[in-house]
């Protein structure tokens, strides 16, 4: 029985890809290194917002410029200040004459700043959507300054909720403390998905009627591709959102969980796993900003710059052998 424990989960023969757009996948890698910058008249003209007729000062930055700086600063790894002075020479080099936001204003602003992910999908393609979490470190101290002081107090952190669809991209995100579940987070990041979905899929931690419930409200003919625990049993009371989940414990009993997971798509959880390493590559393993409002707009632009990277190409991958 252990023997055929072990050999379901490592087989012998390793599955082999081969990738049929090397020259296009060649270049695209290229292009993510190139960093050309430049200036559309819109961006030129939407730097400095028009008077809104309201009472008050008018702000001198509109989010436009303080997006741009906050970007830039996230994808060069800056301080505030370093990215102040790096927008300010890019403004000059290029001979354009506009006022450059302030660290200061750029740091206040960050936590009222509302960015969209708009994420590129293809329509005509079916939705698969994967959902995850994993947790990013806040500032603080550090392990250093707790031994010097005495201190023996837990360093803090934050949970951050990815969920992407089958290509990669990031669609929705969020971000949470880390005494919350990861179920919980389900309908907060539907709510920014405008289309029907195909299928959910979700680790063992999503488990939970409530995703059921919410899957099911947002698309009703969605596919739940959840694990149940290993003590599951079916549900009693025969509500539509068990069946699926029913339908599950029993095929896993028949046919055995490595099996399920081939035959359900379970394994598509890799995708949203190479999301979150791919994510904690252009951010770090800590968010920056000491405001939970800064730091969701932190995410959710680290989140864009890894969609723009995917925009400029990816693998295409068939299995051979």
């Amino acid at each position: 029985m252990k023997e055929a424990h072990k050999r379901n989960r490592n087989p012998k023969y390793k599955a082999k890809y081969r990738v049929k757009n090397w020259s296009q996948y060649d270049k695209s890698l290229r292009n993510r290194g190139d960093i050309t910058i430049w200036f559309s008249r819109d961006a030129i003209k939407t730097w400095t917002p028009k008077p809104g007729g309201k009472r008050g000062r008018a702000q001198t930055y509109s989010d436009l410029a303080i997006e741009t700086v906050l970007t830039l600063r996230l994808l060069f790894h800056l301080p505030l200040r370093q990215a102040e002075g790096f927008v300010h020479s890019i403004l000059h080099i290029m001979n354009i004459e506009l006022p450059t936001p302030d660290h200061t204003t750029v740091s206040r602003r960050s936590k009222t700043l509302k960015p969209l992910l708009n994420a590129r999908i293809n329509l005509e393609e079916p939705l698969h959507v994967i959902v995850d979490s994993t947790g990013l470190s806040i500032h603080g101290g550090g392990p250093w300054s707790r031994h010097k002081e005495g201190l023996k107090r837990r360093r803090g952190w934050r949970k951050l909720h990815l969920m992407v669809d089958q290509n990669g991209k990031v669609l929705s995100v969020s971000l949470s403390k880390g005494t919350g579940r990861d179920a919980s987070q389900v309908p907060r990041l539907l709510k920014d998905i405008k289309r029907p979905l195909d299928s959910f899929t979700g680790d063992r931690g999503y488990d939970v009627g409530s995703v059921y419930r919410s899957v099911l409200k947002h698309s009703p003919g969605a596919a739940i591709v959840v694990p149940p625990r290993a003590n599951a049993v079916s549900s009693a009371t025969g509500k539509d959102e068990w069946i699926q989940r029913d339908n599950h414990i029993h095929k896993i009993r028949s046919i055995g969980v490595y099996n399920w997971r081939s035959e359900s798509g379970y394994y598509r959880q890799s995708t949203v796993e190479n999301g979150i390493y791919r994510t904690k590559t252009v951010m770090g393993r800590k968010l920056r900003a000491r405001d939970d409002d800064a730091r969701l707009t932190e995410v959710i632009l680290g989140c864009k710059i890894l969609n723009r990277c995917l925009e400029l190409g990816g693998p295409v991958s068939v299995r051979v052998g």
